[in-house]
């Protein structure tokens, strides 16, 4: 009896310590995991290549390996993140590429344009592009979004240098109290300095991430104080106020602007409103107008001529400060 109880005893000890080494190295690969994680999100360029003897170094663009080697790959990369979506460029070509088919097989079923081959070349252009103006729509809102706190987190950082703390950590309680999507875009930038990558690494792949022209004002006043010296919390008080006024003359360009919108809109809209109204006042009007090989190709021409003026017309109102 007592030699069983001595072997449950070592037994349980030996088991109690192969569970606790097998935890300890969970533990392990979870934080590298979320360490390479980090590293390979906020700092994509800094993976060193592998040394070889006697070839020249290659720039950091023909380094990356797969679809990366591409330049429209890693700018679509770049608008993704920017989108703040966690999509690849793979699977969103590959989206893409099934919307085209999409599009031949509805265009050979439904004769949008009048003639088969024409509308299935049609929606197999315009289907592939349906992803591409969501990723454009969240990447609009999320800027918007981004610019509207953007002065506030300067003042924020000129308040808390000016307390005294330095840079780094002046971002990373503006990480901890701000919302987001500034919450994530300067904890990407704190992550980078507390890793070890370069400061001006760390800024420039901040103006990367956030293609507005208040934060390339932002990375280069951060730079140059840093190079030539100079009150850096006066410098983002002085720059939080330009983009405040920015911000207000933008408001009252947006507000003079809002009657041209609204009118493209409506010129945009009126031949598609009155040719519903045709086709109940006269619903013998349009059939016999798609019957005649004129009738479509003038159809046709007035769907194309409509596109071009309504892409005029919002270049038009479309004013930017």
């Amino acid at each position: 009896m007592t030699a069983l109880l001595v072997f449950l005893f070592f037994a349980f000890f030996a088991l109690t310590l192969i569970a606790a080494a097998v935890g300890f190295r969970v533990v392990e690969a979870k934080q590298k995991q979320k360490v390479d994680k980090i590293l390979k999100t906020v700092a994509p360029e800094s993976t060193q290549p592998k040394v070889r003897v006697f070839i020249k170094e290659e720039p950091v663009e023909n380094r990356r390996d797969g679809l990366h080697r591409f330049a429209f790959i890693r700018s679509l990369q770049d608008r993704i993140s920017a989108a703040g979506l966690t999509w690849s460029p793979a699977g969103l070509l590959g989206f893409m590429a099934v919307l085209a088919v999409a599009g031949v097989l509805f265009g050979q079923r439904f004769h949008v344009l009048i003639y088969p081959d024409l509308s299935s070349v049609a929606l197999a252009l315009l289907f592939p592009l349906l992803p591409i103006l969501f990723v454009n729509r969240k990447v609009k809102k999320r800027m918007a979004e981004f610019e509207k706190q953007f002065p506030e987190a300067l003042d924020f950082i000129a308040r808390s240098v000016r307390a005294g703390h330095a840079f780094s950590v002046s971002l990373e309680l503006l990480a901890s109290e701000s919302s987001e999507p500034l919450r994530t875009e300067f904890r990407k930038v704190f992550h980078e300095l507390n890793l070890g990558s370069e400061f001006d690494k760390a800024l420039k792949n901040l103006e990367r991430r956030i293609p507005l022209v208040d934060v390339r004002f932002f990375v280069s006043a951060v730079l140059l104080q840093r190079e030539t010296g100079g009150n850096l919390a006066e410098i983002l008080m002085n720059l939080a106020h330009i983009i405040r006024e920015r911000f207000r003359i933008k408001g009252q360009v947006k507000s003079a602007a809002a009657h041209g919108k609204i009118t493209a809109t409506i010129l945009s809209l009126m031949p598609f409103i009155l040719a519903f109204g045709l086709s109940i006042v006269a619903p013998d009007y349009l059939p016999s107008m798609t019957g005649d090989p004129m009738g479509k190709k003038m159809i046709v021409a007035a769907l194309v001529a409509q596109m071009l003026g309504f892409y005029f017309l919002r270049k038009i109102v479309n004013i930017k400060v």
